[in-house]
Parts: C-alpha cells; sequence; structure tokens
C-alpha cells in the first residue's frame, strides 16, 4: 500500500493542478484570438479608383477589409493618404512599388513617406533582373540590403511573383523563385500571389510551409485557367483555400491575407467581384473558426 499523501502535499499538489488548469486554457485562448487581418490590393478597385478615390476606400472598409496595399498613390501625399485611411479605420496593409525606390537618395525618401503613411510592407511586383541568369543573384542582394537598411526603421520589403518567377534556371535546376529565396535574408518578404503560383502548376500551400516565416504579407486570389469555366472568385473551385489559410496562420508568419481581385467576369463590376471575393475568404475563415 503507497504512503497517503498527508495534507500539506495535498494541497501543494492541488495548487499546483490548477495553476496548471489555468495556464493551459489560457495558452489556447492565446492562439485561439489569433487574426490576421485582411486587405485589399487597390489594383483590384483599378477602374474606379481614380474617379472617386475616397469614396471607394469607403465602400471598400464597409465590406469588412480592415486594410489596404496601394499599387500608387494619385497624386496625394503621405499625410493626406494617412487622414484618409485613419477617417475610415484602415491601416496600410503595404505598397507596390518599383526597386528603383531604394536606391541612392530616393532612400531615404520613401523610408518617410511610407512611415508617414503607417505602411512597413514596401514590396516590388516584380524586376526584370529575378529572372535573367546573369543578373538574378545580384537582385537577391541588393534586396537583402534593402532589407537590413529598411529593418532599422521598422519597414521591410520583399517580392511579389507572377508565374514567371516559376521558370527553371538551367545551370542550377532550380526554379528562380526558390533561388531568390535561397538568396535573401529571412528579412526579405516573400510575398507569394497565390493565384499566380497556381496557374503556374505549384501548389501555394507547399510554399508556405517550405518557407516558414517568409510569407508575411500574401495576396489571396483566384486564378483559374482560361477556358475552365471557373470563375475567379476566392472560395471556389476545388482548391483547398481552407489548408492554404491554415499554413499562413500556422508556420507563414503572415500578418495580412491581402485579396486581390484581377478579373471582373459576367460584366459585374470591380466593386461586386471584390464583394464576392470577400465574403468566399469570410466563408473560409468562419469555416476554420478564425
Amino acid at each position: 500500500m503507497s504512503n497517503p499523501v498527508n495534507r500539506r502535499e495535498f494541497l501543494k499538489l492541488g495548487a499546483a493542478a490548477g495553476a496548471a488548469a489555468l495556464v493551459r486554457p489560457s495558452s489556447i485562448l492565446a492562439q485561439d484570438k489569433k487574426h490576421i487581418p485582411i486587405g485589399l490590393q487597390l489594383y483590384s478597385v483599378r477602374d474606379v479608383l481614380g474617379k472617386d478615390f475616397e469614396g471607394t476606400l469607403k465602400k471598400v472598409a464597409e465590406m469588412g477589409f480592415e486594410g489596404v496595399e496601394f499599387a500608387g498613390y494619385y497624386n496625394k501625399d503621405a499625410a493626406t493618404l494617412r487622414k484618409i485611411l485613419d477617417d475610415l479605420n484602415l491601416k496600410a496593409a503595404g505598397t507596390h512599388i518599383g526597386a528603383g525606390s531604394f536606391v541612392g537618395d530616393k532612400l531615404k525618401q520613401t523610408i518617410e513617406f511610407h512611415k508617414t503613411l503607417g505602411c512597413k510592407f514596401l514590396i516590388v511586383p516584380g524586376d526584370g533582373r529575378y529572372t535573367k541568369p546573369d543578373q538574378s543573384k545580384e537582385y537577391a542582394e541588393f534586396m537583402t540590403k534593402t532589407a537590413e537598411a529598411l529593418k532599422g526603421e521598422g519597414l521591410f520589403t520583399g517580392h511579389h511573383n507572377h508565374t514567371g518567377e516559376f521558370a527553371v534556371d538551367k545551370e542550377t535546376g532550380k526554379t528562380y523563385f526558390d533561388l531568390f529565396a535561397e538568396r535573401t535574408s529571412q528579412d526579405v518578404v516573400i510575398q507569394q500571389d497565390m493565384g499566380h503560383t497556381m496557374i503556374a502548376g505549384i501548389d501555394p500551400t507547399a510554399i508556405v510551409k517550405k518557407y516558414p516565416g517568409r510569407i508575411k504579407t500574401t495576396h489571396i486570389k483566384n486564378r483559374p485557367s482560361k477556358g475552365s469555366g471557373k470563375k475567379p472568385f476566392v472560395g471556389e473551385d476545388n482548391f483547398d483555400w481552407k489548408a492554404y489559410v491554415t499554413a499562413c496562420y500556422d508556420v507563414g508568419g503572415t500578418e495580412w491575407l491581402t485579396l486581390e481581385q484581377e478579373e471582373y467576369p459576367d460584366g459585374k463590376t470591380s466593386l461586386e467581384c471584390t464583394k464576392i471575393s470577400i465574403d468566399g475568404l469570410k466563408g473560409v475563415l468562419k469555416e476554420l473558426g478564425k
């Protein structure tokens, strides 16, 4: 027969068990409360943004977007843009910007502008050097140095892929996408445009898992193959949207799910199509309990 536990030991054990019970649920609760906001790449509403910039952003906010990613500033300064966003309770989810904005004296101006705007993800939406055998390494080194210069300012840079980035480099036998990821530091963001990745015949979820922590911002997009008859809306088709979003939450280090509605089928307006896609994404998140 085992020795009986005395009252003092019993109370100690009870207190420890109680503390453990309190700690574990709170940690689980913290995980459950993790939230990745939804942004909109403003290219999605390019047909109306130039006609009514503030009115369009108001409609975007009303759809439930929490931020916007810029693709041009419509001749507005950073302070004006920041006020518009603040008034609509929107954040700057990021921006698409040319690599030339990081060269020489332009770098300081770029930093000042985006710190005023409250925008920390300065993403290059394609660069010709990326897929050129004699320049791809140079471009990767440039992006690493730029990331280092921005880090102390609380800013990040990175590259946004299209389909061409998945071309294979003949010398190494690797895709230029993989080469860029290998040649750049962990501070360089890989902004995966999952729609373009899908068109290239690559599984976007596998990319997130392959480069954990690097997909700090991602484009959520549906790009069905031409002639498939499928609609280019988020949440449709037989793609496993839940797996992709789960990977972003679990390993991607993702801070923004940035929706981009590139096509407007059936004569629908950009705003109508964007609404269909955000509702589809919200449906995915709801199923996941996010």
